[in-house]
């Protein structure tokens, strides 16, 4: 009689439903506060056409959900360019059940480096 092979275990997150935003599950790393957003950081993330194009879509000032203002990309580069964003101190993020709501720390730029966003956003 031949053995049958053991099922393989399923994967712990196959019953899961697919989230709406890619850091659903991801710990918040510590961005700067407000007085220590580096001038370096901020241009090189703000130096990338897409996340460029993510601040100017969020330069209303209003919150927006990721899906409102993230350009149709692979989900591996909306990661990356929120994180280049948050970690740079541009944006803040909460998660609201399976949403992620960005918004521009206008106040904090603006304070630390008067005049920096209406050069960049034109």
């Amino acid at each position: 009689m031949a053995a049958t092979p053991a099922a393989e275990p399923p994967h712990p997150d196959a019953d899961r439903p697919p989230v709406d935003h890619p850091d659903a599950d991801r710990p918040e790393v510590d961005r700067p506060e407000g007085d220590r957003l580096e001038l370096v950081e901020v241009l090189a993330a703000l130096g990338h056409p897409v996340r460029l194009e993510i601040v100017r879509r969020l330069a209303s000032g209003a919150e927006a959900f990721c899906g409102e203002v993230v350009p149709d990309l692979p989900r591996s580069s909306v990661t990356h360019h929120l994180k280049t964003l948050y970690e740079s101190g541009v944006i803040t993020r909460r998660p609201a059940g399976r949403r992620l709501y960005l918004a521009l720390r206008r106040e904090d730029l603006e304070l630390r480096f008067p005049g920096l966003l209406a050069l960049v956003l034109g």
